[in-house]
């Protein structure tokens, strides 16, 4: 995470415009890790869940509704569908869908959410 919040810092003056979300298990562990940076590498680490896009604001309030600990691989696909769809919808510049990347101990599991097209 150190190497991207320094790739950002640097040029914090003449900004990527990028919100990066870093998400993985950790070694031996295997406990979740996510995280995500602002647009001059600042980084903020949370135990739950990280929002990043246009649709940010929206994605809190459905995020903070749905989210709960320890749910499965299929619920937390399916929070995060509800989560980012809800979003998309309120937000004129976001649309098209999402690529979701479920990540577990011995598999990524990536699906494509559809969303308006207009």
């Amino acid at each position: 995470m150190s190497v991207v919040s320094n790739l950002l810092y640097e040029r914090r003056f003449g900004p990527y415009f990028v919100e990066p979300v870093i998400a993985g298990l950790e070694p031996g562990t295997d406990k979740p890790f996510i995280a995500s940076l602002d647009l001059i590498g600042c980084p903020m680490e949370t135990e739950d869940f990280v929002v990043s896009g246009t649709c940010s604001e929206q994605m809190y309030g459905m995020c903070e509704s749905l989210w709960e600990p320890d749910l499965s691989p299929e619920d937390l696909f399916e929070t995060i569908s509800q989560a980012l769809l809800n979003a998309v919808d309120r937000d004129a510049v976001s649309g098209w869908g999402a690529v979701v990347h479920i990540i577990e101990k011995d598999k990524v599991t990536t699906k494509t959410l559809r969303a308006r097209m207009d």
